[in-house]
């Protein structure tokens, strides 16, 4: 049995829970939050006995022997790396840090620890996603050389840890860009970024102000600070010549909310987001294939289930992860240079 303790228990912490619950391997002993109300509730609610208030302390405990971090983004470094040195197996959310030299110091800790460290890139880890895949993997496509992206909310800040930039280190680029652009560069091979052109954008703010739609909000929801971008779009060059455009926005005068993702290559294309759909060129004629699935879109649940299921088994078996802090800290730099790029109005090269 694997001894698994979760640190950071706000709402993303529930899909971490509820996974591990349903694997035969796990056991599920601590929790760690700053809140005692927090702990106490979650502790009852799952019946975990084992509360911390610190993280040095549940690290401390030697029965655990893995752990999930769902804590804000500035504490995933310094909690990551204090993992590592423990001895634990480390499965730590999206983004993997704030910055590329904290990305590069976890990944040194790695090296050092012999341990597993794996990065919540939980698209990933989707049923549609392994779909297609395996049509990538065996060439239906060609090279594969545009990807476009969009994350798009109209009315969608979560307030709280999230609009506060010293604990999120960014607004939706980091928060939801981070999603669209890593499943897109890991469908495209993760190819070598060499540049970066990127716009912020400060317009709309929280708007609190909006009655009548409802929102997903922080556990900590605090409507008075926002010191977020509320948009940003970027374009992204790869060694290979391939490219990636991506826009991401937190609140948007946009007629509805927009995940898109797809992919063009030479023989083919895709899309994954909202729904997996192939594009074919057969026999001089242009085929849109349907595959026939049970989930052609993002089923959130079950990729969280995958994704801990995954986590799970390298830990047990030792083999590497899918998502590894190798491609944390790539996709760190390309989220640092569309922020430095917004910043300074220049392309950025890495």
């Amino acid at each position: 049995m694997l001894k698994v303790g979760v640190i950071g228990i706000g709402s993303i912490s529930d899909m971490h829970i509820q996974a591990y619950q349903k694997n035969d391997q796990v056991k599920l002993i601590a929790f760690c939050d700053l809140s005692e109300e927090r702990l106490a509730e979650k502790g009852k609610k799952y019946g975990v006995e084992k509360l911390y208030n610190h993280h040095e302390a549940l690290l401390a405990d030697s029965e655990i022997d893995a752990v999930s971090i769902c804590t804000w983004n500035d504490s995933h470094a310094e909690i990551a790396i204090a993992a590592l040195e423990a001895g634990k197996h480390v499965l730590v959310e999206k983004p993997v840090s704030m910055t590329v030299a904290e990305a590069e110091r976890i990944e040194e800790a790695v090296k050092k620890s012999n341990k597993i460290l794996q990065v919540g890139f939980v698209r990933r880890h989707a049923d549609n996603v392994n779909v297609l895949k395996r049509f990538i993997d065996t060439n239906e496509f060609g090279e594969i050389y545009y990807a476009k992206a969009s994350y798009l909310r109209r009315y969608g800040n979560p307030g709280g840890w999230f609009s506060d930039i010293t604990k999120s280190g960014g607004g939706p680029l980091i928060d939801l860009g981070v999603h669209v652009i890593d499943i897109s560069w890991y469908l495209m091979g993760r190819p070598r970024p060499v540049s970066v052109s990127g716009n912020t954008y400060h317009k709309l703010g929280n708007r609190s102000n909006i009655k009548n739609l409802s929102a997903y909000q922080a556990a900590d929801y605090d409507p008075t600070h926002n010191d977020v971008e509320d948009l940003t779009n970027a374009l992204i060059r790869f060694e290979n010549g391939a490219s990636l455009y991506v826009d991401v926005s937190f609140t948007l005068h946009a007629k509805k909310d927009e995940t898109t993702v797809k992919l063009f290559g030479e023989k083919g294309g895709a899309e994954i987001e909202p729904e997996l759909a192939i594009v074919l060129e057969k026999n001089d004629t242009i085929l849109n294939v349907d595959p026939q699935i049970d989930h052609l879109g993002f089923d959130f649940v079950k990729s969280f289930d995958n994704e801990i299921n995954h986590f799970v088994d390298c830990c047990v078996t030792g083999k590497e992860s899918i998502a590894p802090i190798a491609d944390g800290v790539e996709v760190m730099k390309m989220l640092n240079a569309i922020y430095e790029s917004a910043k300074t109005g220049k392309e950025v090269y890495l």
